[in-house]
């Protein structure tokens, strides 16, 4: 069969998406965090960007005989839509409304100056680390040269929870030292503060913090060195008949064993707390929900002025004027696609206010079940929308603060016929199992009976699953003899 070469006219549709949708939707998606990042760079790089800050003026106004601001700023606007219609700049929707002059002069008190602030020496703060504080540990002891050499060795290889997580071998071959003499030294880093660090394994860890309470020869450190597997099952009739002692005492020693801090290195790696700033509010006014976006610290864009009046003026060269277009096409864009995000967020929350009011009055009991479909249909906008939209977004509610994905989640059935919201049924089974006789905790099955004379039909493969969920163990880890 010869090969032949044709030429062919074929109609085809296909969606290519632009560098400003694509910012569009990059922009959608970005967490309230992510954002101002990405506003910040734009305003080091486009010069066209402004961050105008607005000042409220506390002067008293007559309202009677203020100016509109449309009038007050329809002369700047028109230049600018000149400006923009020129270039083709016009097809933005409601572009102008961003290219508003500001004063840029700000308050200055003249009673108020850098010597009225506090030295940074009282304001600023850092917290010792593990490794820190063990290195600071070393520089006080007696230790040789060659053992501070081993002994750092060791420190710099044991992990934020305190454990040496490098054989003693490599830490030989590398400081060159005898492999008795780095054991040697091991067993010194480990009398150091926090009791029970550089342990090789949680037995060892839980041995040293006994031996640093003058009971290594104690039950609890028998049952920690010989009977691990048989306490983590809490088999303590097995350790008693081996150890023969009465199964009492096997119990207090367990107590006294769960008093130990099985991650001593902890208390120094706890990282600074992370605060979550909602993107959005719902509050109750009256007998409505009444929403509205939080927009403290993101920046107040705009449009300079000097750029625009560069424009119309007239007085740039032909490359600058270029420049200057470019600019001022991403950062209109840039501005509407911020806009819009802030209104997508503000039309899917008023619509899960609207699924969800019964929540919002009486809690989590009240939660409906609730689908991505449900919100896209009834603001006419597409899944994929609204999942960018609730991802990483928070919302503060009379119920506390709620990341916007938390409304959405399936259905259980119910003998009634209905369905209930699953965050509604973990949250039930949450309070099932905080009330339960803690020697007789429910298993998943009777749990399942509970749920089923409320009305909710549940398997206990679910049940399983939603406590695994919650972080809950079985009912035998959740057995307490004592």
């Amino acid at each position: 069969m010869a090969l032949e070469l044709r030429q062919q006219l074929k109609l085809s549709q296909q969606l290519v998406m632009t560098p400003q949708l694509q910012q569009a939707i990059k922009l959608l998606q970005l967490s309230r965090v992510e954002l101002e990042e990405v506003v910040n760079q734009e305003l080091e790089e486009n010069p066209v960007l402004e961050d105008s800050p607005i000042v409220e003026d506390l002067k008293l106004v007559d309202t009677d005989k203020s100016p509109e601001p449309e009038t007050a700023l329809a002369s700047e606007i028109e230049k600018t839509q000149e400006v923009a219609e020129a270039d083709g700049l016009a097809q933005i929707d409601d572009w102008q409304t961003y290219l508003q002059g500001f004063s840029q002069g700000g308050g200055h008190s003249e009673n108020y100056s850098d010597d009225d602030h506090p030295s940074y020496e009282n304001i600023l703060t850092s917290q010792a680390s593990l490794c820190t504080h063990l290195m600071w540990q070393l520089n006080m002891s007696p230790f040789d040269e060659e053992s501070k050499q081993i002994a750092a060795a060791i420190i710099g290889n044991i992990d934020d929870d305190g454990y040496l997580v490098t054989e003693l071998e490599y830490i030989a071959e590398q400081t060159g030292a005898d492999y008795t003499r780095v054991e040697d030294v091991l067993l010194e880093v480990q009398k150091f503060d926090p009791p029970g660090v550089a342990a090789r394994n949680l037995s060892e860890c839980l041995l040293l913090q006994l031996r640093n309470l003058d009971m290594g020869d104690s039950l609890a450190a028998r049952i920690v060195g010989n009977f691990s597997k048989e306490l983590e099952s809490r088999r303590y009739h097995v350790i008693a008949k081996q150890c023969r002692v009465h199964v009492e005492e096997v119990f207090k020693a367990a107590q006294l064993l769960a008093t130990l801090d099985p991650y001593p290195g902890s208390q120094y790696a706890k990282s600074d707390v992370q605060y979550i700033t909602p993107d959005i509010f719902v509050h109750k006014v009256g007998e409505d929900y009444v929403v509205s976006l939080n927009d403290d610290g993101l920046a107040n864009l705009r449009i300079s002025s000097y750029y625009s009046n560069a424009l119309s003026g007239k007085t740039v060269d032909a490359k600058t004027n270029e420049y200057i277009h470019e600019k001022m096409r991403g950062a209109l864009w840039l501005i509407k696609s911020i806009h819009q995000r802030q209104r997508t967020i503000e039309k899917v929350t008023k619509s899960i206010v609207k699924f969800q009011r019964e929540f919002f009055e009486h809690g989590i009991a009240y939660l409906k079940p609730l689908v991505l479909r449900d919100v896209a249909d009834d603001i006419e906008m597409h899944e994929s929308t609204i999942s960018r939209v609730t991802t990483n977004k928070y919302v503060q509610t009379p119920q506390g603060l709620l990341e916007l994905k938390y409304f959405f989640n399936s259905g259980i059935g119910t003998t009634g016929g209905d369905s209930i919201a699953s965050e509604s049924v973990k949250s039930r089974i949450e309070e099932i199992i905080a009330e339960e006789n803690v020697k007789k905790p429910y298993s998943d099955q009777k749990i399942v009976n509970m749920l089923h004379d409320e009305g909710i039909d549940i398997a206990r493969r679910t049940v399983t699953k939603y406590r695994e969920m919650l972080g809950i163990g079985s009912s035998t880890a959740r057995k307490r003899f004592f």
